[in-house]
């Protein structure tokens, strides 16, 4: 059996570029939404589900990739992805109803969640653990990069060109994407050759059936997404209870990106001195600390912008620094099932933000509801942590 070493590598900077299709497209439409409801003759409310079936897409897509990758092999899974990612961006380019709308988002979240399943996959299928690791934290720096930038570089299509604009470039990205993959992507896995439903099931049950894979992935969501829930509450906390204007948010929730920026590049300098497990134990303590000095503030009724941003910004640096190390664990458990559980991965960390920001929406006061659910999130992500790397000594043992 090859190592990990030996086999074919795959450019690092094609691999983030096609992991960051999926989320660019989601993000990117947003500033779009009043234009395209205009448009299309319909209300807000309807014009939001095309972000809120996008969501479902991204999360329920990868429970797909992940298995029939292993099955059928990394390469054509994402060829088969990507290929239907661009398909879709043109038909949402070109529609003239809602309805048409929501069904090629669907199709294009369905394309676009192959590169955030596979190309952690292939990352993992090719280096060590602590190379591994280095070029996860890559890879999420640049996925946060991305997403941070999206809305911007939408708001100047829209003002530009019009909405259609955004999918028409989403489309031309997605056929270079596709081009290049097809050129410089290797098979990198070592496919069965064969999947079946009863066959996914069992892989699925083998790893919620892990202690140790459900503590790294829980974990990995409760450190990580958990704060989609401060994102969505951004506007409300710093305009109605911090009383600052509306255009201060941009430019605070930038800060946030560069944080977990900060943590990212963090832990691809420090894995090459400390292990991986206190860079995930230290790295979510960090959060804590920063989440639950945010709830101090709250409760004492001591909440300013710079408080609240720094706290943000330390819980952001934390999660910058044990994501990647969650996630490079968390694909360790079982080997034979790299690509399944990437995909669950990545689904429950979608699940888990979802559901972080739903509960923070509950209540009248967004900074306590926020502070709150952040606060409980980055405490279950450290006893999951510690529940995943016991049980990984004892089978060490």
């Amino acid at each position: 059996m090859k190592d990990a070493e030996d086999r074919p590598r795959a450019a690092l900077w094609l691999l983030v570029m096609i992991t960051i299709s999926g989320t660019l497209a989601m993000h990117m439409f947003v500033p779009a939404l009043p234009d395209a409801a205009r448009a299309l003759g319909v209300s807000s409310s309807a014009m939001q589900m095309t972000i809120s079936v996008y969501i479902l897409g991204l999360a329920g897509g990868q429970l797909v990739y992940g298995p029939l990758s292993d099955g059928f092999g990394r390469r054509p899974m994402l060829l088969i992805g990507l290929a239907l990612y661009t398909l879709a961006g043109l038909a949402a380019a070109l529609v003239t109803s809602v309805h048409a709308l929501i069904a090629a988002r669907l199709l294009q979240a369905l394309g676009g969640c192959a590169g955030l399943a596979l190309g952690r996959a292939i990352v993992r299928d090719t280096a060590p653990p602590d190379e591994a690791v280095r070029a996860l934290a890559l890879m999420n720096l640049m996925m946060m990069i991305g997403p941070g930038l999206a809305p911007l570089l939408g708001s100047v299509l829209v003002t530009l060109s019009g909405w259609r604009s955004i999918f028409a470039l989403l489309t031309l990205l997605g056929a270079l994407t596709l081009l290049l993959t097809w050129h410089m992507i290797p098979e990198t896995g070592k496919p069965s050759g064969s999947v079946s439903a009863a066959g996914l099931m069992r892989d699925y049950a083998a790893l919620l059936r892990s202690p140790a894979y459900l503590g790294f992935a829980v974990g990995g969501g409760c450190a990580t997404t958990s704060i989609y829930a401060f994102i969505a509450a951004a506007p409300f906390i710093i305009t109605a209870q911090l009383h600052r204007p509306l255009h201060e948010v941009g430019l605070y929730l930038g800060l946030l990106i560069v944080g977990m920026s900060l943590g990212n590049a963090l832990t691809r300098r420090l894995v090459l001195l400390v292990n991986v497990e206190r860079l995930l134990l230290v790295g979510n303590a960090v959060s804590v600390l920063g989440a639950s000095a945010l709830l101090f503030a709250v409760l004492e009724d001591r909440l300013t912008v710079a408080l609240t941003i720094g706290l943000m910004f330390l819980y952001a640096l934390g999660a910058g620094t044990c994501s990647p190390a969650a996630l490079s664990k968390s694909l360790e458990v079982n080997r034979h099932l790299v690509g399944s559980a990437a995909g669950l991965y990545g689904c429950m960390q979608m699940a888990v933000g979802a559901l972080c920001t739903f509960i923070a929406g509950l209540g009248q006061n967004p900074a306590l509801a926020v502070a709150c659910v952040m606060t409980a999130a980055a405490l279950c992500g450290q006893a999951s942590f510690w529940i995943a790397l016991g049980q990984g000594r004892r089978r060490g043992a």
